[in-house]
C-alpha cells in the first residue's frame, strides 16, 4: 500500500496514529484559510484532529498520482492528489489533498484546495474555533 493509500485510510478511520508515522516531523500544509503554512508535525497532527471533527459526510471520490514541484524547495517529488467531497453545517464542499512525499515515501507536504469561496469561509471559521478550543491557536482578538 502506498503512502497515498494509507493517508486515505487514517483519514477513512480518523486514526491520528497512523498520520504522525506517516507525516515527516517538519511537514508543512498549506491550507485554503491561512497565508502562511501550518509547520511542524505537532502543528498538523492537531489541525487534522480539528478537521476530522470539523468535515461531515468526508469522503474521497478520486485519486491521481505523478510528481510535482513543492513549494517548501521547488524540488520535484513523488505527488498524489485526492479529490474529496464533504459538508460544514449547510456548505457542500469540494476539494483536492495535493501530497508531496519524501524520499522515504512519508508525507513532507501537504496543500488543501477547496471551492466554493462560501464553504472556504464556513470552514476557515469552524477549524479557527477547533484550533482555539484545542489550545494551537489564540482566540481572536475582541472574542
Amino acid at each position: 500500500m502506498n503512502a497515498a493509500d494509507r493517508f486515505r485510510t487514517a483519514v477513512d478511520n480518523k486514526d491520528l496514529t497512523a498520520l504522525d508515522d506517516l507525516f515527516t516531523e517538519d511537514i508543512r500544509l498549506y491550507s485554503p484559510v491561512k497565508f502562511t503554512p501550518f509547520e511542524g508535525k505537532p502543528m498538523v497532527l492537531g489541525l487534522f484532529g480539528v478537521l476530522l471533527r470539523t468535515f461531515e459526510d468526508f469522503r474521497y471520490v478520486g485519486d491521481y498520482t505523478g510528481t510535482a514541484q513543492t513549494s517548501t524547495d521547488g524540488t520535484s517529488a513523488p505527488s498524489a492528489v485526492l479529490l474529496f467531497r464533504a459538508r460544514v453545517g449547510d456548505k457542500e464542499i469540494h476539494g483536492i489533498d495535493l501530497l508531496h512525499l519524501d524520499d522515504d515515501g512519508r508525507i513532507k507536504e501537504f496543500t488543501v484546495m477547496v471551492r466554493p469561496q462560501s464553504a472556504v469561509h464556513a470552514l476557515g471559521e469552524a477549524v479557527l474555533a477547533g484550533l482555539v478550543e484545542d489550545g494551537l491557536a489564540p482566540a481572536p482578538a475582541g472574542q
